[in-house]
This record gives C-alpha cells, structure tokens and sequence, in this order.
C-alpha cells in the first residue's frame, strides 16, 4: 500500500514541476521584447508614404467625382477618361450651339512626381480649328484647378501633382502612369507632424 502512495506521490511532483516550467516559460516570453522592433521618433520623419496601385477605371471615376465635387466643370461641361489614352470630353460653345470637342493626350510621370500631358490628338465636330486655339480656349474657358498649368504653344498640360491640396495636407506623387499596361502607381504622402 506504502508503494501506491509513493507512485502517487511521485507523479503529483512531476505534473507540478511540468506546470511551474510552463507558466516561467511563459512568463519569460511575454515579457521580451519582439524580434523585430522598430522605433522611429517623430523627429526622423515629418511624412509617410503610402503607395498605391489603381487602375484607369477606377481613376477616371475618381478623377471625374473630383471634378464635379470642386465645381471644375463650371459653365463649360468636361470629363476626363483614361483609355489607352488620357481624353478630355467637353464642348465649344460656337455661334450659340455646342460643337463636341474631345482632346486626347499621352501622359508621361516624371521623376519630381508630377505628370506631363503631351496633346497627341484632337476633334472638334468638324471644324478645323488649330490645337493652340483650342487648349487656349480651354484655358480661359474651363475651370480648372490652380495645379493644372495648360501651355497652348507646347500644346502640353502640366500637372503639378505634388502641389494639389488634399485634404489634412496629404499630397500626391506620381511614380508610373502606364496607361497602355493598365499600371497606375502613386506615392500618398501623409504629414505625421
């Protein structure tokens, strides 16, 4: 009988001695610090980048949503869309009717994060009116936000991406503009300060 009780005894120690080391293993790895610890001040950085992908539908809604938000198609209704292509819809208003007016662009991202349109074609009903006259026309005409610059004799359009004002000061850069591939990459960049 003294035999069962040692065995007992014995087995009771065991299972206490496996539960102590348990609980102090656990405890140990609680409280060390992780592998891979970063810690970056607030004085290292005043910014954060976020990189985002998007595609050419998705974008041409947002930009068009951001149009008609702002009020930019003003008295002069237009609309971008991205096709293989950048296109701008609008209209001329001419001896009191509305002639179509749609101007296409090659879009290049340049290395400071902003965009360069190249004007790479243009119709207008059937009128033959010079590329100059038109960007001209739509300098004057249409409303567009201050960080769109419009050069009618470059018969380019600059976008100065990095200086649009976004809302908590967020800006925006540029990194690829692939229309043809449908890669559409920019950098969000957020103020931490």
């Amino acid at each position: 009988m003294m035999v069962g009780h040692k065995k007992w005894k014995l087995a009771f120690l065991i299972l206490l001695a496996v539960n102590l080391v348990i609980v102090i293993g656990l405890t140990v790895l609680i409280f060390l610090p992780s592998s891979k610890v970063n810690h970056i001040s607030s004085s290292e950085t005043n910014a954060v980048g976020l990189d985002v992908a998007t595609n050419k539908e998705d974008l041409t809604k947002i930009i068009n949503y951001y149009i008609e938000k702002e009020g930019l198609d003003g008295p002069v209704h237009y609309e971008i869309n991205l096709s293989d292509e950048v296109e701008l819809y609008g209209y001329l208003p001419v001896f009191g009717q509305d002639i179509d007016l749609k101007l296409t662009f090659e879009p290049e991202a340049l290395e400071n994060g902003n965009l360069l349109l190249r004007q790479k074609s243009i119709s207008i009903g059937k009128l033959p009116l010079p590329v100059s006259y038109v960007m001209k026309f739509i300098q004057q005409q249409y409303k567009l936000p201050g960080w769109v610059e419009i050069n009618p004799n470059d018969e380019t359009v600059y976008m100065h991406l990095t200086e649009m004002k976004i809302a908590n000061g967020l800006s925006v850069n540029m990194q690829e503009f692939d229309l043809l591939e449908d890669k559409i990459q920019l950098k969000l960049i957020l103020p931490t300060k």
